[in-house]
């Protein structure tokens, strides 16, 4: 193991300066990716920045019904928040999807929106991985891809992004909060669908943050009026692994019938958390007839790039959305 300073963060300012410092520096919260990465010797900091100290362990409801979860609240405390069962069941839902209890009790907010996709090229620094070293090519093209993305790859990178919890934020329109690095630098919030880069040409740079700017929580709308709300996981063993697909998915139903509002993301099938747009738009607005919403799922994948051994994810991912849709606008409520 390559031999690093370890420091903790006195204040948020003091930690934003430790990290511009060096361009080496990485953060530890929890360290449940982080550690993995450093054994392997994918991640080879010169310092490490403990953020634990940090005032960001907190989970607060507000008055108008919004959800503000500091960075460092450990995924086990905010799937068991009483609030968040009740009002936001589809965060709580993934996080207990996501990971064993050992796991949750470690695991942060920031944590898990910044961990690192669990492609074998990328965790192997013997193999050519773009993402890990630019340049050097993606090794999943024509090797093992079966679980890895078919939405918005490029030549360039083809891994997956791997958290349960991100999934179902986007759906619920979650905000990421950042303190910017220097005083009015930079936005201070942003829209969680805005916080993630495709790879395109540059796999390597994976979010919106810039060396300095640190997360200090994410912020929740309140849900629409009567919203139903699922995430279901689609994965290899019932034990705790990575979505092979992950659907999460918000619907609100007005006295019609029809879809007031729809809100969807995927997972396991893109190299971010998926917002499902041009379904939303097929569907809001109109009952959610079975032919309908199946289209709908069909028509958002007609952008997929998949590849040989992951090309089921295709169909697999349509028949999960179209039939959670389903459950969910079901005159029982199913889900609610």
């Amino acid at each position: 193991m390559r031999p690093f300073v370890y420091e903790r963060a006195t204040g948020p300012e003091h930690a934003a300066a430790l990290l511009s410092s060096d361009r080496e520096a990485t953060l530890l919260a929890g360290g449940t990716n982080l550690v993995d990465l450093m054994k392997l010797g994918v991640a080879r900091p010169s310092l490490v920045v403990d953020i634990n100290g940090l005032p960001y362990d907190r989970v607060d409801h507000r008055p108008d019904g919004s959800l503000v979860v500091g960075a460092t609240v450990r995924n086990s405390d905010l799937a068991g928040d009483p609030g968040v069962r009740r009002r936001f069941p589809l965060l709580s839902q993934a996080l207990l999807a996501g990971a064993s209890g050992q796991l949750r009790a470690r695991a942060t907010t920031a944590g898990n929106l910044l961990q690192r996709t669990r492609c074998v090229y990328f965790q192997d620094i013997g193999k050519p991985c773009n993402k890990r070293a630019p340049g050097t090519g993606c090794a999943a093209v024509d090797g093992s891809h079966r679980d890895l993305a078919v939405l918005g790859t490029s030549d360039a990178c083809v891994a997956s992004h791997p958290s349960d919890m991100a999934v179902a934020l986007a759906a619920l329109d979650a905000t990421v909060l950042v303190r910017p690095i220097g005083d009015g630098q930079g936005p201070s919030r942003i829209p969680l669908t805005d916080f993630y880069r495709l790879p395109g040409d540059t796999p390597d740079r994976e979010t919106v943050l810039r060396r300095g700017d640190l997360v200090t929580g994410v912020e929740v709308p309140p849900p629409p009026v009567g919203a139903a709300m699922r995430y279901r996981k689609v994965r290899d063993r019932w034990s705790f692994a990575f979505a092979v697909v992950s659907v999460a998915a918000l619907v609100a139903l007005d006295e019609d019938g029809a879809l007031r509002g729809v809100r969807l993301a995927l997972g396991g099938v893109a190299p971010l958390p998926w917002r499902a747009r041009e379904a939303e738009r097929m569907l809001t607005g109109r009952r959610p007839t079975r032919d309908l919403v199946r289209a709908a799922a069909e028509a958002e994948f007609a952008a997929a790039r998949p590849l040989p051994h992951n090309a089921f994810k295709v169909g697999l991912a349509a028949d999960v959305l179209a039939e959670t849709v389903l459950s969910l606008a079901a005159p029982a409520g199913g889900g609610r």
